[in-house]
């Protein structure tokens, strides 16, 4: 007998692809949400009496349950039909825009942003196979890109949108602004999903086999560092801006939107070279940024050197994750799927860890010890990334 699946058919081409421009919106808003933090961290420190460097935690929790989330939601969810499990991501994204909105103090503010940990990890570990179920697989990659643009665009604007909405109704009023966005996503993720039952999984906690791959292991110690040190320097930008290169908020606001739209460009440019060249490429950026990273200790107090320094640094620092996503699809051909969640679990991980220990030190010795740090973690990602190149080159 023949069982005619939604999958096989594709019989609502219309609202499949209703439904992945849907989770474009959501990813959007999940991002904006998550690196909003960034260009507020100076008044969300005034209003909740806290360190610069405490308020930068809020960034790490989300990373933190991220990570947990991304190892663990397919073994928990196993049973669920994947429209329930997403949507539910997208009710958590409204719960922790509204909670960090209104929080009193920072416990409250703590728990909103673990709640968009938990949507994050939940959302980024299921979005593409839930993207390989709604299209035919010749019409993938374009809803991979679909994703990917409500990604970029988000990364763009969140930290200069941040500012500018948080210079004219407060921070509290900059987070509420992605809460009816969160719900047009629910709103519309809902109405044009169809339903996708369950399938057989894996066992939980397995995408760590691939580790037993060196070049994976290398690959992934590369990506580890790379993420680590990019914001371990990003988190606290606003705050050296300020203190450090004297730029008002209206100055800083365009300097983070130039860094944004370089990132734009430089991922476009980039992204070319990246069939011929792709180890020279994941090599030479995050060298490129330990550079940055150290001319912004050396010359942190002169305006436009600081803003060149920072435009370089979106145009190299967006284009990473491009090169490295491509290094995925190379090495892991045969299991993308499990190697995306793991490269996911590094990330989150790495944005944690980074975010964390540059706050510590930010508070601990100041800022250029942040800034020293982003530095040391990128030359060693260049040195893994090199690793992983020779280890390519003796396996052919």
């Amino acid at each position: 007998m023949t069982h005619v699946t939604y999958e096989e058919t594709l019989t609502k081409p219309a609202a499949a692809w209703g439904a992945v421009v849907s989770m474009a919106l959501c990813v959007a808003v999940l991002i904006a949400s998550e690196f909003m933090p960034v260009s507020l961290l100076t008044p969300i420190a005034s209003d909740l009496v806290m360190t610069e460097g405490q308020a930068g935690q809020a960034i790490s929790i989300s990373g933190l349950f991220a990570v947990v989330t991304s190892l663990f939601i397919a073994g928990i969810t196993r049973s669920i039909d994947r429209k329930v499990v997403l949507s539910s991501f997208s009710v958590l994204l409204v719960a922790s825009g509204l909670i960090v909105t209104f929080a009193p103090n920072y416990t409250v503010l703590m728990i909103g942003r673990a709640l968009l940990g938990i949507a994050i990890g939940g959302f980024w570990s299921m979005s593409t196979a839930i993207v390989m179920r709604l299209l035919p697989a010749t019409a993938v990659p374009k809803g991979l890109a679909i994703l990917n643009a409500g990604n970029a665009i988000a990364a763009t604007i969140s930290a200069p949108l941040g500012s500018f909405l948080g210079d004219y109704i407060g921070w509290r009023g900059a987070f509420f602004f992605v809460v009816p966005l969160a719900l047009i996503a629910l709103v519309w993720q809902w109405l044009s999903m169809p339903s996708l039952p369950p399938r057989r999984r894996s066992a939980a906690g397995n995408v760590f086999r691939l580790l037993k791959r060196r070049q994976v292991a290398i690959g992934m110690t590369a990506i580890l560092l790379l993420f680590m040190g990019q914001f371990a320097l990003f988190t606290y930008l606003r705050p050296f801006l300020e203190s450090v290169s004297g730029y008002s908020v209206s100055a800083l606001s365009l300097v983070l939107l130039l860094m944004g739209l370089a990132g734009v460009v430089g991922t476009w440019s980039i992204s070319s070279l990246l069939s011929t060249r792709l180890y020279p490429i994941v090599v030479g950026i995050p060298l490129v940024m330990a550079a940055i990273a150290a001319m912004l200790i050396a010359f942190g107090s002169a305006k436009i050197a600081v803003a060149a320094l920072l435009i370089a640094w979106g145009f190299f620092g967006t284009a990473a994750p491009v090169g490295w996503g491509t290094w995925l699809s190379r090495v892991l051909h045969d299991d993308a799927e499990a190697g995306g969640g793991l490269q996911v679990t590094v990330i989150q991980f790495a944005i944690t860890v980074g975010a964390a220990a540059g706050g510590l030190l930010f508070d601990w010795s100041g800022w250029w010890s942040s800034f020293a740090l982003a530095a040391i973690l990128l030359l060693g990602s260049s040195a893994a990334a090199f690793a992983a190149w020779m280890d390519w080159e003796r396996s052919k």
